[in-house]
Parts: C-alpha cells; sequence; structure tokens
C-alpha cells in the first residue's frame, strides 16, 4: 500500500571488524592511522584482532580511552614477550564477557581465542563474539573444530533477543569446509544455530576481498588475494533485528601515507 510504513526496524547498528596486525611492519606509525580510521568510520562496535599487550600498554586500551569506549581483550598467545589477543570496543557499556580457548594449540603452536562481550546497548543487549583462527593454509582440519568449539560458545551464551554478532579473521575462504559449517551450506557444529555471512547479503557484488595485494604490506607475503574477514549474524529476529542492510570493505586507505594494517576491514548494518 502506498504510504504505508515499514514493518522493518528503521535504526541500525554499525558494526567493524578489523585484523591490526599486531606490533608488525611500522606500528608506531601505523597506530595514529587506525586511530584516524576508526573515528571516521564511527562504529558502534569494534571487533579487533592481533591485538598487542606488552605490560606497558595494550593497543585496545589505547583505542578505546581516545574513542571514549569500553573495551574487552583476551590474549591468545605470546609473541617475544608480547601478548597476542582480540578485543571489543563498544560505544556503550559492557555487561559481561567470557573468552574461550579454541582447539589447535598442542596440535599447532597457535593459541587461538574466541572473545565474548554483550553489549548493553540503548534498544537492548547484543551478544558480541570476536575471534582469529588457525592462519595456515593446510590447517582447515584445525580451524573445523575451532568453529566447533566457537559455535559451543557461542550457544552456552543463549538466551538472547538480539541474534549473535560473530565477527573476526577466520583465514577461511567462503567455499571452505570451516566457513560453510557455519552458515549452513553443511552439517552445522550445533544445532539451530546458523550464522549469515553480511557480505553476501549487503556487499556491493564484488569480491570483497579483505587480504588484498593492492596492500603494500599484504603484496611482500606473495599470497593470492582472497575473503577471509567476517561479520556472521544470526538469524533476524522480531522486525528483523539484526538484518544486514549494509557492508563495506573498509580500512583500505592510506592515512598521511600509512596504511593502517596489512588487512582491510569490513562494517556493517544492521537493523536495531
Amino acid at each position: 500500500m502506498a504510504g504505508q510504513k515499514s514493518y522493518g526496524l528503521e535504526t541500525r547498528v554499525k558494526v567493524l571488524t578489523w585484523n591490526l596486525w599486531w606490533k608488525f611492519g611500522p606500528w608506531q606509525e601505523r597506530k595514529p592511522a587506525i586511530l584516524a580510521t576508526l573515528k571516521e568510520l564511527d562504529a558502534d562496535i569494534i571487533c579487533l584482532q592481533e591485538i598487542w599487550n606488552d605490560g606497558d600498554g595494550n593497543l585496545a586500551a589505547d583505542l578505546a580511552e581516545a574513542l571514549g569506549y569500553q573495551h574487552v581483550y583476551a590474549e591468545s598467545m605470546v609473541m617475544n614477550d608480547t601478548g597476542f589477543g582480540n578485543a571489543i570496543l563498544s560505544r556503550w557499556s559492557i555487561a559481561e564477557s567470557d573468552s574461550v580457548e579454541l582447539f589447535g594449540r598442542a596440535e599447532s603452536g597457535e593459541g587461538r581465542v574466541g572473545l565474548y562481550a554483550l553489549v548493553n546497548g540503548p534498544r537492548g543487549d547484543i551478544p558480541v563474539f570476536c575471534t582469529h583462527l588457525n592462519h595456515r593454509y593446510e590447517h582447515s582440519h584445525i580451524r573445523q573444530k575451532q568453529v566447533t568449539d566457537l559455535a559451543r560458545f557461542v550457544d552456552s551464551k543463549r538466551p538472547w533477543k538480539f541474534p549473535p554478532v560473530l565477527c573476526g579473521d577466520f583465514n577461511a575462504e567462503p567455499e571452505s569446509d570451516e566457513m560453510r559449517m557455519l552458515v549452513g551450506l553443511t552439517t552445522c557444529p550445533v544445532e539451530d544455530l546458523c550464522f549469515v555471512d553480511a557480505w553476501n547479503v549487503a556487499g556491493d557484488r564484488s569480491d570483497g576481498f579483505t587480504w588484498s595485494n593492492t596492500n603494500p604490506y599484504a603484496v611482500e607475503e606473495f599470497e593470492p588475494d582472497r575473503r577471509i574477514d567476517y561479520i556472521l549474524i544470526g538469524h533476524p529476529k522480531y522486525r528483523g533485528a539484526g538484518h544486514v542492510t549494509d557492508c563495506v570493505v573498509t580500512g583500505d586507505r592510506a592515512v598521511d601515507g600509512v596504511m593502517p594494517s596489512d588487512h582491510f576491514g569490513l562494517l556493517a548494518k544492521l537493523r536495531y
């Protein structure tokens, strides 16, 4: 009917995921470029991977303070006496948080975790999860066990009124078994828990590469372009809560001549 108001929620929450490349490359010069990009994007919830924690400082804490956000951090391993982990930053208060170690440390030497934060947003709580899976091409069998651990961790945080938001660097392409497990294209690790891929729903139909040889840091690794960073959301709730309306690749521009990271980020808008 002409003039009829849409049934779907009109308000949005902006969610960003971004791998910040630890203390690799010109990390001291990259830090202000990262912060400038985050300020410009103005996301409500930010999921970050490869966060450094050296005992005297923590990248996530520094960024959260500069943005006026709350944050939680979970360390997955230590390299050269410096922590390496994931973080969630939120414009709104974080009511609770938790983390879980994922499969694979003994088998591969890589420590990986899943991080959870219950964000107390103005229109209801949002369950947010952040992760970073094993990076080697041949570790699909490990990543499959890691996504099983992740799914069980997400499931343990029920009930929720807003669908769970799972973000991170999965180091896996969309056609991989581990990603197919999460989006219902093969057997799901947990019955009645399945996610939609924000880029598939609302991307611009380009390749959506977040690891790209257009990035001067990435090109030095001699790896192919890939889409390996994701924002995944559970099935939409009442009036489309959690439905993805926009999704863009971001963090793909230099700031004062400095690229912020070797990965590009991903920003999505969800009905909220």
